[in-house]
């Protein structure tokens, strides 16, 4: 894996560093840093129209193939691109479930009319995107989902509850997975359905974070509708959809995760410096540490990334999600560690809590969403491993 770039690679890390400067500014200045993890409720409004400035001037969904409104960039583009976007200060990506998990699986399992049809709104950054996946009781055990969908003339009939949907609240269009074979168990019998959110038959119930944020909500389905030809993959066949969407999750979406994440170290890096704690030769060797430990899964990202074939990351994707939620994690402790008693004072009332201390209270959940620690642990011991089950 060759990690330098290129004469033509290092033109385009200038036109993007050109476009973000000549953009970030005037009306969008104030959104810099602005609506990472624990901060999605910054800036809503003007998250979205950036979206659509991005997508006016061909930035948004930049890995996508041409055919499909992309610019059809390399791997070590999309890393300069992520890079760059960082050191600007862009804001949290509000369109990004659509661009890095809807479009992809879309790209991948979709009908032609079904890319025609919702891919264009996402590159422009007209329609935004949510996940239905996880209920009350099919969270890391996907398998046990619940919400039914039976065919009543040419509409799909929704009947049930999701749970722990981001920016449900601010969506467009959201993908259910919903059993549509009444006698079916676990991984037969679902199916992947597209389900326009602004209808009668939607209730959206924000939950309230420790942050005082509420990026998920939950969503009740009481006879939604969608049409019988907004189903990704086959009748029954959502399962395998459902995998390749997770796998795209680990995909090169997390070098985005990353940026931010490398954003958030440089802000305790300079806390560290300005009272006085990076002279603690403890809080030096965790920041080392931290600074290592991100630069590994960099490099791991950029390792499965280069290897990866359709939907299918391999052994080395197995251990993504458990590596980065457990960096983030310690991270979080860390952070508040090198602000020391500041830490404990909200910058203002009645709850304003500052960028470091919302990525800490955000980062105790790391290890839960997604797929948990010990869920994933299984997964390696099972899939990687070749483990017998317990």
């Amino acid at each position: 894996m060759d990690l330098s770039f290129s004469k033509e690679e290092e033109a385009f890390r200038r036109e993007v560093r050109a476009f973000l400067e000549d953009n970030l500014k005037g009306d969008f200045e104030k959104l810099k840093g602005r609506g990472g993890p624990g901060d999605e409720h910054s800036f809503v409004e003007e998250r979205i129209e950036w979206g659509k400035v991005m997508g006016r001037a061909g930035w948004n969904c930049i890995g996508w193939p041409k055919e499909h409104g992309g610019r059809g960039v390399s791997l070590n583009e999309e890393v300069i691109f992520n890079e760059e976007y960082v050191r600007a200060g862009g804001p949290g990506r509000i369109g990004h479930i659509g661009e890095t998990l809807l479009g992809p699986t879309l790209i991948h399992f979709g009908t032609e009319e079904q890319k025609k049809r919702f891919l264009p709104p996402i590159v422009s950054g007209e329609e935004l995107w949510c996940q239905g996946y996880s209920e009350p009781n099919a969270g890391s055990d996907l398998a046990n989902i619940q919400t039914k969908a039976r065919l009543v003339g040419d509409e799909w009939v929704i009947e049930g509850q999701k749970i722990w949907t981001s920016l449900a609240h601010w969506s467009d269009w959201c993908f259910v997975l919903c059993r549509t074979d009444p006698d079916s168990e676990r991984h037969r019998g679902i199916s992947y359905l597209l389900v326009p959110m602004d209808q009668p038959g939607i209730e959206i119930v924000p939950i309230e974070q420790m942050t005082g944020d509420s990026e998920f909500a939950e969503v009740f389905f009481d006879g939604a509708k969608t049409h019988k030809d907004n189903v990704v993959g086959g009748v029954n066949e959502g399962w395998k959809v459902a995998m390749g969407t997770l796998a795209f999750e680990r995909g090169a979406s997390t070098l985005g995760q990353q940026a931010q994440f490398e954003r958030e170290l440089n802000l305790v890096i300079s806390a560290a410096k300005e009272n006085g704690r990076a002279r603690d030769p403890q809080i030096r060797q965790r920041l080392a540490d931290a600074y290592i430990g991100l630069r590994i899964l960099r490099y791991n990202a950029l390792r499965i990334l280069s290897v990866q074939e359709g939907a299918d990351l391999g052994r080395e994707g197995s251990i993504s999600k458990l590596a980065w939620s457990n960096w983030h994690r310690d991270f979080g402790k860390l952070a508040m560690d090198v602000l020391g008693l500041e830490a404990n004072i909200a910058e203002g009332a009645p709850y304003e809590l500052n960028l470091l201390q919302k990525a800490y209270l955000f980062s105790r959940s790391d290890t839960i969403y997604a797929g948990t620690n010990e869920i994933q642990r299984n997964i390696i011991a099972e899939r990687a491993l070749g483990m017998p089950k317990v």
